[in-house]
């Protein structure tokens, strides 16, 4: 057995070993969802970082330096850090403080039991395809180092994934966050050093980058697809239930926020590394076709086995990380604002084993996708935008504003779907993300200007 493989193994089980011990302190399906609500700041801080650093904050982020220079940057990290602050700054507080369970019970408190149930259902195919995700990066990273086929890695991943999400729940996924948020940004500095010396022979940084690949907001974008590949990130990511359900567990509404845009300050600063990979990629592996491959083959060639082991386990941290919440976040809301609520006399073991089998079946689907998509970019794209510009709406006006109530919603959250995927998939427009914004807010608008019309 060679030492990447044992270093998997080894690794695996000490997130199992938490997973387990943490499952040993869970009651209800409270305990499982929000771990209680008794997360300190450290760990809301490293559960926020470690949930979004994914395996595309590391290979796609750098890929796309690799090949556009900084502006390759803008949407990752630079778009999705500020947008955790922004949720720290304006929403995490609010939220921790109505002691909501998930996502979904803001929009039943200020809507409707309807408005819940469309909330969860638009959301949960974009966590999907995230999931999905990372378990095809976890089967391509067992085909490389392992030796097996890839149908065969990515299934031998998925069965990995679902055993540890299902454990533990929330506690246990920050628990392991921590360590998790510890292994990647020991893996990215031992790289970023190594990369640094081997630079240095070339005259470092400066002297291999040419200036138009130092320009953030470069490239060939129109001002409306600019903005598009903005608002995608950031609207997306304020809405999405893995980032929600990190500060819903905080202990108070102060250590959400605080959190959370700690998380988020975080989040940009380790991110300048895959940058600055990206950015001496064409100079440490001119012509490298394959750019996605930039980080790993850069750490194959500059490390030894041993460092090379303690990467491999930071790209592993970031893929669990990631994996677990996808799967733990989306499925707590389905079970808990679909299928408990209609069975509301049952005890809480037997609520807390029906959140766990949530869990498992969203896994076995996200499995199924991962095992049929051609690439992992795609799964990504689709899982950005799906679903999300009408809710994003709906949030602001119902946080906000008193203006409108559930028929409100209800239009915006449905005009925003249809036009999204209408405007991407049929009519091919630049900007169906904008679009689907705008014409979900004058929805929202519209029907809440006739809610408040009397009847005659």
């Amino acid at each position: 057995m060679n030492t990447v493989l044992i270093t998997i193994v080894l690794y695996l089980l000490v997130q199992f070993a938490i997973g387990i011990w943490a499952s040993r302190q869970l009651k209800d399906e409270t305990d499982y969802i929000v771990a209680g609500r008794g997360l300190s700041v450290p760990l809301v801080m490293f559960s926020v970082f470690a949930t979004f650093f994914g395996s595309e904050a590391l290979t796609a982020t750098s890929a796309a330096v690799y090949s556009e220079g900084l502006a390759g940057a803008l949407v990752d990290p630079f778009c999705y850090a500020v947008a955790m602050i922004f949720s720290g700054l304006f929403f995490a507080a609010r939220m921790r403080r109505a002691e909501l369970t998930t996502f979904a019970d803001l929009f039943r408190n200020r809507f409707s039991p309807t408005v819940e149930k469309l909330v969860v259902l638009i959301l949960l195919p974009g966590s999907l395809f995230w999931a999905a995700a990372q378990i095809r990066v976890f089967g391509v990273v067992l085909e490389s180092n392992v030796g097996i086929g890839l149908p065969t890695a990515i299934l031998i991943a998925a069965a990995v994934v679902l055993a540890y999400s299902v454990v533990g729940g929330l506690l246990a996924d920050s628990i392991t966050d921590l360590i998790h948020g510890l292994v990647v940004v020991a893996g990215l500095v031992v790289l970023y050093f190594a990369a640094s010396s081997a630079l240095a022979a070339k005259g470092g940084l400066a002297a291999v980058v040419t200036p138009e690949r130092h320009t953030l907001l470069g490239g060939d974008y129109t001002p409306i697809a600019l903005l598009e590949k903005i608002a995608v990130p950031l609207c997306g990511t304020i809405v999405a239930v893995e980032l929600i359900s990190r500060f819903l567990g905080a202990r108070s509404p102060s250590g959400a926020a605080t959190g959370t845009m700690l998380g988020g300050v975080m989040y940009a600063g380790f991110g300048l590394i895959p940058i600055y990979l990206g950015l001496a990629g064409p100079a440490l592996l001119p012509g490298l076709k394959e750019t996605e491959e930039l980080i790993p083959r850069l750490a194959a060639q500059l490390l030894s086995p041993l460092l090379y082991a303690v990467f491999l386990g930071a790209i592993l941290s970031a893929i669990l990380s990631t994996v677990h919440a996808t799967l733990h976040a989306p499925a707590a809301q389905v079970a808990h604002n679909l299928v408990l609520r209609a069975r509301s006399d049952l005890p809480p073991a037997r609520r807390l084993w029906i959140a766990r089998a949530t869990v498992a079946i969203l896994g076995t689907v996200a499995y199924l996708l991962a095992a049929t998509s051609d690439t992992i970019k795609e799964l990504v794209e689709t899982a950005s935008a799906f679903g999300s510009a009408g809710v994003f709406v709906a949030l602001m006006f119902g946080v906000f504003t008193r203006f409108g109530a559930a028929a409100s919603a209800i239009a915006a959250i449905g005009v925003g779907m249809i036009v999204w995927a209408y405007a991407k998939y049929m009519w091919g427009f630049d900007a169906p993300y904008l679009l689907a914004l705008a014409l979900a807010a004058i929805a929202y608008i519209a029907t809440a200007f006739i809610e408040r019309r009397p009847v005659v």
